[in-house]
């Protein structure tokens, strides 16, 4: 679904908007208590249901969506809580954030099977019967004139998928449970999504899977605009994926819209790409295979997290880099201490590195791109109709930090520098995207298989361009981004103007 704008797509970007515009518009609290119950009938307007059983279900989701985008906590299902419930609390100029992540809105999950193999109206009861034949558990026979399967005995193995030739047996899996890497969804006692929070790293891969809309991230917008209201000087570092997110908006457009929105300033966190390209590839040379047999690069949190979790005894391998996110917020708060840092980009799980503790990010906030488009529409800003000034664009970073941004683009940025570093020495990659395959290629360098090895991983399928957080078809944005790397004012991270503040910003 990546790509489409459906009709969950068309809530949650109402939900954001109405949001960001209460926030841009609201001061006293008997207000915000009054929209919290109001905005529901505004986003989901009439008499009439037109997505789920009744109106009245599609709003109490609203609500809940609405409650979500402002950071609180889900209400309980057994109990009468009012709409606006420790809204007060959130309503301040910080960072405000009530674990977990991700969450599961159980009364809009559509309770979808667990992965099973059906038979269906396409099987013509042929003769060969090659279903039958390949099945391991002889979990297959005929009745009446056609294939049927025993679930009780079959082990979802897939072969009589494969081996039907009239493609008439399929396997049906929970969209969300499917496009979890990590096997953290699971059906509760009524058959709803359940998620596992021991196993989760918030990738979001799930909530942009659920063609239910039934699974939704937490949000900071509302402090965000908060706390730019409140007159802080608050800075965007925009993460390179933003290429080809919003229609109309060009690079050289981007300042003019995002100080629309009240930033007192924009900066480009590919220049912290590139700084965090040089610190690996002199990790890399340093350290693989002297001190370890291999390295994985560190940009990604949701893969980070996941390969520490799951391989803790190869924690050490997992560069220690700092993020381009914390490398660009630092590079900033060491000239400009008293500002503010707002991260802008495309991934979920970033909202949670900027609240690590292990950490310090100088984050301050973290908003996707598709909370910063409910801004622009809230404010109204007319982004094909801004000046495209070509001296309004960013002209800091590197093209393979820009790179970043799409799946092989980092470890070849690392590779790049190393080669430029130490032209004779060969090094070696593998990359996974997906946190599925993650998984299987720190099982190959578990067995050896990748000693002396640079290991890139991206929890999405595709990098950050088809992050949890992003609007737009990621092939596209791929094209869109070579483009952007086009016009950079270098090829290399090493030759970042800022490459020797590296050393300041390690503490």
């Amino acid at each position: 679904m990546r790509g489409i704008y459906t009709t969950v797509t068309d809530i949650r970007r109402k939900v954001f908007t109405e949001v960001a515009r209460m926030a841009y518009e609201i001061e006293d609290m008997n207000d915000m208590d009054y929209l919290m119950k109001e905005l529901p009938y505004e986003i989901i307007p009439g008499e009439e249901r037109s997505l789920r059983s009744s109106i009245f279900l599609e709003r109490a989701i609203v609500s809940e969506r609405i409650r979500l985008a402002m950071g609180l906590s889900l209400r309980p299902l057994d109990e009468s809580v009012p709409a606006s419930e420790g809204v007060q609390d959130s309503m301040i100029a910080d960072k405000y954030y009530e674990p977990p992540l991700i969450n599961v809105i159980k009364f809009a999950c559509n309770e979808c099977p667990e992965k099973v193999v059906r038979v269906t109206e396409m099987c013509q009861g042929c003769l060969a019967h090659p279903c039958q034949e390949v099945c391991p558990k002889k979990a297959i026979s005929f009745r009446n004139g056609r294939s049927h399967i025993d679930q009780s005995l079959c082990v979802k193995c897939g072969r009589c998928v494969s081996a039907c030739p009239y493609n008439a047996i399929i396997k049906v899996e929970r969209p969300c449970a499917k496009a979890c890497g990590m096997d953290a969804i699971h059906s509760d006692k009524y058959g709803r999504a359940e998620i596992d929070y021991d196993k989760c790293v918030s990738c979001g891969m799930c909530l942009v899977n659920c063609p239910f809309g039934a699974i939704v991230d937490k949000g900071q917008l509302f402090q965000l605009i908060k706390s730019i209201k409140r007159g802080d000087k608050v800075i965007a570092i925009v993460a390179p994926a933003f290429v080809n997110q919003f229609p109309g908006l060009t690079p050289s457009k981007l300042r003019t819209a995002m100080k629309q929105l009240g930033f007192t300033g924009v900066a480009e966190v590919a220049v912290g790409a590139d700084l965090c390209t040089i610190d690996e590839a002199k990790d890399f040379m340093e350290e693989v295979p002297s001190k370890h047999p291999f390295m994985g690069t560190s940009c990604c949190p949701a893969w980070s997290v996941m390969a520490k979790k799951l391989f803790p005894q190869y924690a050490d391998c997992i560069s220690m880099t700092m993020t381009p996110m914390v490398l660009t917020a630092r590079l900033i708060k060491r000239n400009e201490p008293d500002v503010r840092i707002c991260f802008v980009g495309p991934c979920a799980a970033k909202k949670l590195e900027a609240s690590r503790r292990s950490v310090r990010s100088e984050v301050d906030f973290v908003v996707t791109f598709e909370e910063i488009m409910g801004m622009f529409e809230a404010k109204e800003v007319d982004l094909a109709n801004l000046p495209d000034d070509p001296d309004e664009a960013f002209n800091d970073a590197s093209a393979d930090g820009r790179g970043f941004a799409v799946s092989g683009g980092v470890a070849q940025a690392v590779v790049n520098a190393i080669h430029k570093l130490d032209p004779d020495r060969e090094v070696k990659v593998a990359s996974a995207q997906g946190l599925a395959e993650c998984r299987k290629m720190m099982m190959m360098a578990k067995a050896g298989k990748y000693n002396g090895y640079l290991l890139e991983g991206m929890a999405c399928p595709g990098g950050c361009i088809a992050g949890a957080g992003t609007l737009a078809d990621p092939a596209k944005s791929a094209a869109m981004l070579n483009k952007y790397k086009a016009q950079a004012p270098v090829k290399s991270a090493l030759d970042n103007e800022y490459k020797d503040s590296l050393q300041y910003l390690k503490y």
